[in-house]
């Protein structure tokens, strides 16, 4: 097969997508080989791919490529998230330039509109991922809001509640006012922002003093409902058992004590916002404080509060802190910095807020969670993670999981017409249920209204290990015996606690197992500067036109360059080059081979014997290390291994070796043996490269139908020759400090060099690859060596080649003569300095130190130059 005369990642990469598609070559099915189980984090539908997609999906091929090859039945489960606050927000804002509101429509209504975004956007990033090369069982795609995921939430659902681990109530949440919704603790983001410290007079009621209260947030003094000091401080002591009156509000409120306040914070005195501050809620709960709901769900003044009614909480500040300036009752306005929590969806403030919501208890199933962890059943790729894991599993939360929107699983609660609820998967259960509960049989689905609320997105996707086999409707069935435990997770840190905990607590909870064995956390994608990747800052690339650009291998090889286990990767184009570079490389080393002419009568040249000998042992030595760097999770350091292996050993050093001269034929088990190594190197590449290595793998000879370099046997290493190694690295330093003199003397490769060794010559049976690769006509050993020649060390060994005839010995003793005036120039000036007292005295220590070390170089430098001009004079006598 004639190869193009330059790599063309565009004719090649759909060409080959579509054959392993076409050959249904990613599909998995239960068989008798080991499984290799590994199941994508579900993208959101609606989303489109971005470098963090990139680098994950990058992860997982090469995982499921190499497990592929290794003979293992390797199954990739694709599939997609819906994404409940997201879409919705989509929609909304689509419905919203076409002068709709939510509002404006029944639930239905708006779950056609939700159900047709999804449809119009839902499959792009998956089709994205093909462009990436990703080998998922497509057959297999799943959606977190298909049947089988949907029943399998809904009967997760029931089963929580129906062993009392589901409860309703009334509890402090975080409240997303833009997203209209609550949210759980680990989806707000808690940002460090520089605030302002208010100091609010609170009149003590019946006296003419007042009592100060510290505060970021004076727009909630309307909800105040006492004031709080610490028992134990005695600046505050005078306020004990006194009440103290609500600045512009005028509401009276008692002064009550409780250790929790700080002394030191401000000036001891807190106020107490029991409807707003889930620490004040705390305080309300202990001494029955009664709380004012003083804001509506989108953030503006509630009726409850009295002042400013419709007006949004910012503005409010703004102008309840002039107000109270112009009352006298603000004190001063300090600097102050503090950390804000905001929603990890829309960006905004979030409020803390009392609302009626469904919570999932969380205890137990983090204490079963917690020990396969620590005791690494399933281990963490890298280990840091593991205490970042225990510590939030030690102070785990209830999990709020209801969310007030209408795309999502809608919570399976449906109420009674006189009261009360009941849960059930399906309606038929509900309303028998509900009439059993009434003792009422008339009871028609009409008559029972179903919780408006949905669950939280993660509430579906903690079951995706188990769900995508169907193993919460189905237990025990074939495919989740046979793939159930996955094999590896590869996920972001910033989702241990939203997912990957989750995971691990439904796993025990549903299976009595591990949902996988190893999590590998991928970094965070960054630009030079170190910023995160994001296009709201427009400092990240479309990954897709990198693609157009670069080449898929070529984008996976960059990103994979940079990408240790969960460290951040600082991502450049220049890697993305480097990955195209080394592409052409791999192309033009094979065309090179390809236009070899072959001799069968041949006999193998010394040289050629020794390189085909010492390729395999450094092939074999790569293979051992690239096993244990993959057993490791390692895999940058593995592609580096395989890519040095490829351009600085076998391009740069074997096919140097092994050419034949020009217009002369190679020998036939050379050439066997090269092309033997070149589809080893495919092999080891493939997981990382998948394109261009098929198409080279095809071109090495005609290949059967539906054959794909994708399912060949990865090579296994075989007998190392440890001692062979050690000799031809001691052949390659010899040959680089010949190249080396060669350069700095302006000697002509053509012009071949005598070398010769002090005392016994340590590679005597490898001078052959010396004379042909450094063009050395002669080496002996000697016992002393010429004057004027270049001499050098290899480890313990002096060797040195004559330059009497090789160079122009009057024009070299004039450049070093030159560069010797130069030198000593240079070390008068430092000595000048250094004599300085006052500058001795003065300057920093490591000033005077490296100025010592100049000094010292110099003097250095200068006794070998006027070495190297002597044994020239003394050449020419």
């Amino acid at each position: 097969m004639e190869l193009a005369s330059k790599y063309n990642p565009a004719n090649v990469e759909e060409k080959w997508y579509s054959y392993w598609m076409d050959h249904d070559l990613f599909s998995s099915k239960p068989d008798g080989r080991e499984p290799y189980t590994v199941v994508i984090p579900p993208p959101n539908v609606t989303g489109v791919l971005h470098m963090g997609h990139m680098l994950n999906n990058t992860i997982q091929d090469i995982l499921v490529r190499r497990a592929r090859m290794q003979g293992k039945n390797a199954c990739w489960v694709p599939g997609t998230d819906h994404a409940s606050i997201a879409t919705e927000a989509k929609v909304v804002n689509r419905l919203a330039e076409q002068g709709v509101k939510k509002t404006d429509l029944t639930r239905d209504e708006f779950l056609e509109h939700a159900w047709e975004w999804t449809e119009e956007h839902g499959g792009i990033i998956l089709k994205q991922l093909r462009r990436l090369g990703a080998s998922c069982d497509w057959n297999r795609t799943a959606f977190t809001m298909d049947e089988i995921r949907s029943s399998s939430v809904l009967k997760v659902f029931v089963d929580l509640y129906n062993k009392g681990m589901i409860y309703r109530g009334v509890r402090m949440v975080n409240w997303d006012p833009a997203a209209l919704t609550a949210l759980s603790d680990e989806e707000v983001i808690h940002k460090e922002e520089k605030s302002k410290l208010y100091y609010l007079k609170y009149k003590v009621e019946g006296e003419a003093g007042y009592a100060t209260v510290a505060t970021t947030r004076p727009e909630t003094i309307m909800g105040d409902t006492a004031m709080c000091i610490n028992p134990n401080d005695p600046k505050n002591e005078h306020l004990k058992g006194k009440k103290v009156i609500v600045p512009l509000v005028g509401r009276v409120i008692p002064v009550i004590e409780d250790d929790y306040v700080d002394i030191e914070f401000g000036t001891g005195c807190l106020k107490v916002t029991p409807a707003h501050d889930v620490n004040d809620y705390m305080l309300g709960e202990k001494h029955n404080l009664a709380s004012i709901d003083i804001f509506n769900d989108n953030g503006t003044l509630s009726e409850a509060a009295g002042l400013y009614v419709g007006q949004d909480r910012f503005e409010v500040r703004k102008q309840i802190v002039k107000d109270l300036e112009a009352a006298d009752l603000l004190l001063k306005v300090e600097e102050y910095t503090n950390k804000v929590g905001y929603s990890e969806r829309t960006h905004v403030v979030i409020e803390p807020k009392l609302s009626m919501q469904w919570f999932l208890k969380m205890e137990d199933l983090a204490e079963k969670a917690l020990t396969p962890v620590m005791n690494e059943d399933i281990r963490f790729y890298p280990e840091k993670y593991k205490n970042t894991y225990r510590h939030w599993m030690e102070n785990i939360r209830d999990w709020c999981i209801s969310r007030q929107l209408w795309w999502g699983h809608r919570i399976p609660a449906y109420y009674l017409p006189e009261g009360g609820y009941v849960v059930a998967d399906t309606e038929e259960e509900a309303l028998k249920l509900a009439r059993e509960k009434s003792g009422n049989p008339a009871l028609t689905m009409a008559d029972l209204r179903q919780d408006e609320d949905c669950l939280d997105t993660w509430f579906s996707s903690w079951l995706w290990p188990i769900s995508l086999f169907d193993g919460i409707n189905n237990p025990g069935n074939k495919e989740m015996d046979y793939y159930y435990p996955t094999s590896d997770l590869v996920t972001g840190p910033d989702i241990i606690f939203f997912w990957v905990a989750r995971m691990i607590m439904a796993g025990y909870e549903y299976e009595n197992k591990m949902p996988f064995k190893n999590v590998y956390f991928t970094g965070i994608v960054r630009d030079a500067k170190g910023r995160k990747m994001s296009k709201s800052l427009g400092n990240s690339p479309d990954p897709i036109e990198l693609i157009d650009q670069y080449g898929a291998d070529g984008v996976r090889m960059g990103m994979m360059l940079t990408a240790p286990a969960g460290n951040d990767i600082p991502f450049d184009t220049a890697l993305c080059e480097q990955g195209r570079n080394f592409n052409n490389k791999i192309w033009n080393s094979f065309r090179l081979i390809q236009g070899w002419e072959i001799d069968k009568d041949l006999e193998q040249t010394e040289v050629s014997k020794l390189a085909t000998a010492w390729f395999e042992s450094k092939l074999n030595e790569t293979i051992i290390e690239v096993d244990e760097l993959f057993a490791k999770y390692r895999l940058s350091e593995a592609l580096m291994v395989i890519y040095k292996l490829f351009w600085d050993e076998f391009s740069s050093w074997y096919l140097e070796l092994i050419k034949p001269g020009f217009s002369q034929p190679i020998d036939a088990k050379t050439y066997a043996s090269t092309l033997s190594f070149f589809e080893s190197l495919l092999k080891l590449l493939h997981p990382f490269m998948p394109f261009i290595t098929e198409e080279l793998w095809q071109a090495m000879e005609p290949r059967a139908k539906g054959a794909s370099l994708m399912v060949q046997q990865m090579s296994s290493s075989k007998v190392i020759n440890k001692e062979l190694l050690d000799n031809i690295d001691i052949v390659k330093d010899i040959i680089g400090h010949v190249r080396t003199i060669r350069a700095q003397k302006n000697i002509s490769l053509k012009d071949a060099l005598e070398l010769n060794i002090l005392g016994t010559n340590p590679v005597i049976g490898f001078n052959s690859i010396v004379e042909k690769i450094a063009n050395v006509s002669a080496i002996q050993e000697v016992e002393n060596h010429l004057d004027g020649s270049a001499t050098f060390m290899v480890r313990t060994f002096e060797l040195s080649i004559p330059l009497s005839g090789a160079i122009d010995v009057d024009a070299e003793i004039q450049k070093l003569e030159l560069e010797l005036k130069h030198k000593r120039g240079f070390l008068q000036g430092v000595i000048k300095k250094l004599s300085n007292e006052r500058f001795v005295a003065s300057a920093p220590a490591q000033v005077v130190d490296l100025e010592n070390k100049k000094k010292a170089d110099a003097e250095s430098i200068i006794k070998s130059l006027e070495e190297n001009i002597k044994s020239l004079r003394d050449s020419q006598k």
